[in-house]
């Protein structure tokens, strides 16, 4: 138990790992009460160490915090760990992104969803302040119509329930509000999904897969709408992705807008490398890759990353 909680102190470290050559400061949650990090974690972490947290991208600024949870990653073997990340933003009340780790021992099935006695277990984020809580789950429950062609939102989770199945509390942390977006059915059941069943066959076949998802929160242009309680809702959502098998890396993004329509074309339509992603957002994703990889893995044609991820 004493080296689980060393190894445990060891990643809370490594998150505070800085971008690249620049300073990255980071402001770890919560419940607004978080204070700036401002020691310089390269000179306590090696570089093999700052590997396993490259899911980090970048923290946006402003009033925002980095929400770090924490479990029981593997019920059967007592693994513990980060189950996974986010960026909050206080004015905003909104999510700008999620991110965590795909791997064997963590993509088990030791849980599942029809274990809830009653039910999926929505829950508020304990780490955000009651005053600016996320989306009411009356808002995204079937009473708020947000397109012509769609009926409701729905709870879209960003970490799937699904991808976090080693665990009974691992898997009830996937259903915090920070957690989900309002996204309307047709992208939630159908390509969104399919893009998070493809994600999972890839984490299978690679040591470990680097995630990285959200919506779009920032720009006006980029901002759907608002839900009737005043919430953001995404005009776009994506997904950047980092697999790392043996010392080979390879990345790719999917971007996507957010609509309704009767039906979606294949997911590598909406296959976009990591640069591009970069120019969406603003966000710097992997940027805790050292320099020569993160270079290498951003700049590839679109022709060779679909190539390179079977998507041709």
């Amino acid at each position: 138990m004493k080296k689980i909680h060393l190894l445990l102190s060891a990643l809370l470290l490594i998150v505070f790992v800085a971008c690249g050559d620049d300073e990255n400061e980071y402001k770890i949650g919560g419940k607004g009460g978080a204070t700036p990090v401002d020691t310089d974690p390269r000179q306590t972490v090696g570089p093999d160490e700052a590997k396993v947290n490259v899911e980090f991208p970048a923290l946006k600024g402003g009033d925002s915090e980095v929400i770090v949870h924490r479990c029981i990653l593997n019920s059967k073997t007592g693994e513990e760990g980060i189950n996974y990340s986010l960026e909050w933003d206080h004015q905003k009340k909104a999510t700008r992104w999620v991110c965590y780790k795909m791997y064997y021992s963590i993509n088990v099935s030791n849980w599942s969803r029809s274990n809830w006695a009653n039910g999926d277990p929505w829950e508020y984020d304990p780490n955000v302040p009651q005053q600016e809580q996320q989306a009411t789950y009356s808002e995204l429950s079937g009473t708020n119509p947000p397109l012509p062609n769609s009926t409701y939102y729905q709870k879209g989770h960003i970490l799937p329930s699904a991808d976090r199945l080693g665990s009974k509390e691992a898997n009830g942390q996937t259903y915090y509000m920070t957690n989900i977006y309002p996204q309307v059915p047709n992208l939630n059941e159908e390509i969104w999904l399919q893009m998070e069943d493809q994600v999972r066959k890839w984490s299978n076949k690679c040591d470990t897969m680097y995630v990285c998802k959200g919506g779009t929160i920032d720009k006006e242009s980029n901002i759907l709408g608002y839900t009737k309680g005043g919430h953001i809702v995404p005009k776009y959502f994506y997904m950047a992705l980092l697999s790392k098998k043996d010392d080979k890396f390879k990345a790719m993004a999917f971007w996507i807008e957010h609509k309704d329509p009767t039906s979606w074309p294949a997911i590598k339509n909406y296959a976009i490398t990591i640069k591009q992603l970069e120019s969406n957002t603003g966000i710097d994703f992997f940027c805790n890759l050292p320099d020569d990889i993160e270079k290498e893995v951003e700049n590839v044609s679109q022709s060779q990353m679909l190539n390179e991820w079977g998507l041709n």
